[in-house]
């Protein structure tokens, strides 16, 4: 199997039962998938398990691709759900309560290229997991993995009109946040105009 090969080719060698066509699509689709999932759960290990399970549903669910669509938003919509199904399913098993002191205690991970963190983006990372779930998912494929809308879409299997409403009120939520709690994320100018008190 030649590693160029693109993914229309590779979806259909592997609908033959060619499973290095497939591994080449995992290769390709795994290091967004596990962002994607780790956005959600919060938890590597968790994370990799979630893709690992995505992948092989991806793989037996190949027949209901359809056919001249992209790959990646396909199987980072399963990821995404069987993400979102996990935290679900912690929530029940340990409460509410608990799930959201993890998120604001646990740091993001590292970028890929970064030691560490700044300050800001770390702040912003907390502001965010403030919001509720489906606030949070749309605001991470958009701004997190710069998913384009269409995309987005696919990966959570609303209209592409839904997603640009749903970017729109997380985008307002997560401003009211940051006006509340993080005054240290507002535009220079806004802090500059802030009442003092």
């Amino acid at each position: 199997m030649e590693a160029t090969i693109g993914d229309t080719e590779a979806i259909a060698a592997a609908r033959g039962g060619d499973q290095e066509a497939f591994c080449a699509l995992v290769g390709r689709y795994q290091d967004v998938a596990f962002r994607a999932a780790f956005l959600v759960v919060r938890d590597a290990a968790l994370a990799e398990d979630v893709v690992q399970e995505g992948f092989v549903r991806a793989y037996q669910n190949l027949g209901r691709f359809h056919d001249g669509e992209p790959f990646r938003p396909w199987v980072l919509r399963i990821v995404t759900n069987l993400a979102l199904n996990e935290v679900r399913s912690r929530a029940r098993r340990h409460g509410l309560l608990e799930r959201v002191a993890r998120f604001r205690q646990e740091p993001p991970p590292a970028p890929e290229h970064e030691a560490e963190m700044d300050e800001e983006r770390a702040l912003l990372w907390r502001a965010i997991n403030e919001l509720r779930e489906e606030d949070r998912v749309v605001l991470y494929l958009r701004y997190f993995l710069d998913l384009p809308e269409r995309e987005i879409a696919l990966a959570i299997g609303r209209p592409p009109g839904t997603v640009k409403s749903r970017l729109s009120r997380a985008s307002a939520r997560l401003r009211d946040v940051i006006e509340r709690g993080y005054p240290g994320l507002r535009p220079a100018r806004a802090r500059a105009e802030a009442p003092r008190g």
